[in-house]
């Protein structure tokens, strides 16, 4: 099975990709972060993400769904742990256990695909209930996950902007390319060194 990661600034559409992706057929699995959020606000939590346990409730359901996601050749996800490792430093707090365990995991298991597909901004930020950030902040976490990616020496392939229907056809035609280096995807630039551990 091979499972491709889309990700991106907040807002970037990779949701409606997602959705796109699936209506041509393939399987795919949602954001953890913002289902996490869903609950807790539900449950009269306004703004979960400043508590001490979400890094680690996302890291918690993405572990689930993941274990969920079997059949199938070809899975796509909204987002991954190293995702999840990205918002902890943005959010500047320490990695905590369960999460470093998760991506020395998914390291040594090489769970994701390298080749990651980011999809570029759209120039704007659409504030929801669980997206509370302006596009300017945006941009920073956006420079986190490119960088925290890198890191791990994940293959970053970008994705331009264009309706959902098309970017969602850029990746399944990027699929055709076994390295995955042909337009739309790239080298987004080497990391230095694979550490295979998050700090």
């Amino acid at each position: 099975m091979r499972r491709y990661v889309l990700t991106g600034t907040p807002g970037a559409g990779k949701t409606t990709v997602l959705e796109e992706l699936r209506r041509l057929g393939h399987a795919v699995v949602g954001e953890a972060a913002t289902e996490v959020i869903a609950r807790a606000q539900a449950a009269g939590e306004a703004e979960p993400w400043r508590g001490d346990g979400f890094v680690d409730a996302v890291v918690g359901l993405q572990r689930e769904w993941e274990a969920a996601a079997h059949g199938g050749e070809v899975w796509f996800f909204d987002r991954s742990p190293v995702c999840t490792l990205a918002l902890s430093r943005f959010l500047g707090r320490p990695t905590s256990r369960a999460l470093r365990v998760e991506i020395d995991r998914i390291q040594q298991a090489e769970t994701y695909q390298r080749a990651v597909f980011f999809l570029a901004n759209l120039g704007f930020v659409e504030p929801t209930a669980a997206r509370r950030i302006s596009f300017e902040e945006a941009l920073k976490f956006e420079q986190v996950h490119r960088e925290t990616y890198l890191e791990l020496e994940y293959l970053l392939c970008d994705v331009g902007i264009a309706p959902p229907g098309e970017r969602a056809e850029m990746i399944l035609a990027a699929l055709s390319s076994p390295a995955l280096t042909n337009p739309p995807c790239g080298d987004s630039g080497a990391s230095s060194q694979r550490s295979g551990r998050a700090s």
